[in-house]
């Protein structure tokens, strides 16, 4: 199994204890730092098969500074890192910073394809305008390596993303009983642009609602993810680990 987005360095040391003691169940995990106090602490853990991303959180987004984007340009020149992000629009915690959030996801954008590096894409709203701001984004910029992190079947973004070629990665969501809308979406997604993810501590999938997550809790996303596409669980373990190598070139 692979993890495409966890972000173990909001774990407690005794929760990091019990995901290294499970990391031999996982072909890899990519951990995401997604602020400037975090970038160091998070390639830290980057070790074995754990590697790193880094960017800076539409939450975030009024850090940036020059001082801020010629440390994120230091950071993601890291050999242990495999993406930038993860950037985004979010307007369900800080809509007054839509301006600065823009600013910072076209740095990102632009910081991703100089170094070749997928970007990672965070995107919520409570009235689905952040996601309808994205998909322009997209359309507009063609970002030619981008993953749309843990993603909600949005139809606006559906269209952007199948446009531009974009990977869709899916979280906990995927397993909850009532989201059969978003099973519906996956059917209608082209299978080499599936991925899988945790976003440990965040969105734990069935049965393990209301705990925190680990990124070896990816096999239940996993295992729905083979149902409702028809194929058995080693199937679709060798379609998303191959989908997510191809992408973020773990083996390189």
């Amino acid at each position: 199994m692979t993890d495409t987005h966890a972000h173990l360095d909001f774990l407690a040391p005794e929760e990091l204890e019990e995901v290294r003691a499970h990391l031999g169940e996982l072909r890899a995990v990519l951990t995401l730092g997604v602020d400037p106090a975090r970038w160091g602490k998070t390639l830290e853990l980057a070790q074995g098969n754990v590697y790193a991303a880094v960017g800076l959180h539409p939450t975030s987004a009024h850090l940036l500074s020059p001082e801020v984007e010629e440390a994120l340009g230091h950071y993601a020149r890291h050999p242990r890192v495999r993406a930038v992000g993860e950037t985004g629009l979010d307007y369900h915690w800080t809509p007054e910073t839509r301006a600065a959030q823009f600013r910072a996801l076209d740095f990102q954008a632009a910081l991703a394809q100089a170094l070749g590096l997928p970007l990672v894409l965070h995107v919520r709203s409570r009235d689905g305008k952040a996601e309808e701001d994205l998909a322009g984004w997209l359309l507009a910029h063609r970002p030619p390596r981008v993953v749309l992190h843990a993603f909600s079947g949005h139809p606006a973004l559906v269209g952007a993303g199948l446009a531009v070629g974009a990977y869709f990665s899916f979280a906990g969501p995927l397993t909850y009983r009532k989201n059969q809308a978003l099973r519906e979406v996956l059917r209608q997604l082209p299978p080499d642009r599936l991925l899988v993810e945790t976003d440990t501590p965040f969105l734990p999938p069935e049965p393990h609602r209301g705990k925190r997550n680990r990124p070896h809790y990816v096999r239940h996303t996993l295992a729905k993810l083979a149902e409702v596409l028809g194929l058995d669980y080693g199937e679709a373990e060798r379609l998303t680990d191959g989908n997510a190598e191809g992408l973020f070139r773990f083996a390189a």
